[in-house]
């Protein structure tokens, strides 16, 4: 068994080809065919149900699972053995929501390549949990998230306080006011965020705790659909205050204070405890931690 012939079964498992698998391993597919067949020799099994399509068998799922741990230890030893004669390099899987990949991201990954070239970043949005869970299973190596989520698996460190507003139409008729109570957005037409999103979670434990039900008319996965849809006066919203700050500043939104909703939510990076941190994961949690909360909250 070689890594080469691990590799081979995970690229298949992926595309469910031996064909595909060979034109991304720049392999023929006689000679992906012979990789495969080789492993099942040697373990005296059956791992790829060769009928179209292309699926592991019992024995293929099991074994790819390992196959997927080795290829990473032999990829954190690369490294390791790297980073002891270069400059910080490697390639960097960040995890964070889509909002905080619009705001933030875009000045602090500048500023960063700037400085290290040699280091690549991948971004992948998902929700709040879903980072946390992809940090925890080693899927991604950092997230930058809203912290409302403890996990003894996970180190966290804090890079600067948001808040959840209310945001309105500039049409609408809510929009001439400065200051509402939470009873007054009974019955007004809301625009929400998904349920498994962390802004959600937080708006439904706001109105669970004042007995007040929205009226939702429609549900969105991202901020940026949201304020599209409030844009159009469809109904009003309640999403991170960062994620507004252009719409607030040109004057296509207005954001309307609630009282009960003047709370400050940690936003901070999350990476998992007792992990190798390779040279390249090392000097972007450096520059991240060390950088002052204006950096994150400034405009562009």
């Amino acid at each position: 068994m070689n890594m080469n012939q691990l590799e081979t079964l995970l690229t298949i498992s992926k595309t469910m080809s031996f064909r595909k698998a060979g034109e991304i391993l720049n392999l023929t597919q006689p000679a992906v065919s012979a990789q495969i067949k080789s492993l099942e020799d040697e373990f005296g099994t059956i791992l790829i149900d060769r009928n179209q399509p292309v699926t592991l068998t019992d024995s293929g799922k099991l074994f790819l699972e390992h196959a997927e741990r080795m290829l990473r230890i032999a990829s954190d030893l690369k490294q390791r053995l790297s980073d002891l004669h270069h400059t910080p390099q490697g390639h960097i899987h960040i995890g964070t929501t889509t909002s905080i990949a619009m705001q933030i991201l875009p000045r602090v990954l500048s500023y960063f390549q700037d400085q290290f070239p040699l280091i690549k970043t991948t971004i992948h949005s998902m929700t709040s949990s879903q980072i946390m869970a992809s940090v925890e299973n080693s899927q991604i190596d950092i997230g930058i998230t809203y912290l409302f989520e403890k996990n003894q698996a996970l180190e966290t460190s804090v890079l600067y306080y948001d808040t959840f507003e209310l945001i309105v139409s500039t049409q609408h008729p809510l929009s001439r006011f400065a200051h509402l109570s939470i009873e007054k957005l009974r019955n007004i037409p809301f625009i929400m965020l998904s349920p498994e999103t962390a802004g959600r979670r937080f708006v439904d434990q706001i109105f669970k705790a004042y007995d007040v039900s929205p009226h939702i008319v429609m549900e969105l996965s991202s901020s940026e659909e949201v304020k599209r849809m409030v844009e159009l006066n469809l109904g009003v919203a309640i999403i991170s205050k960062l994620s507004v700050a252009d719409e607030l500043r040109h004057g296509t939104l207005k954001m309307v204070k609630v009282n009960e909703l003047d709370i400050t939510h940690p936003v901070g990076v999350v990476y998992k405890s007792g992990r190798y941190l390779n040279s390249a994961m090392q000097q972007f949690l450096r520059d991240l931690k060390g950088m002052p909360e204006t950096q994150f909250l400034g405009s562009e």
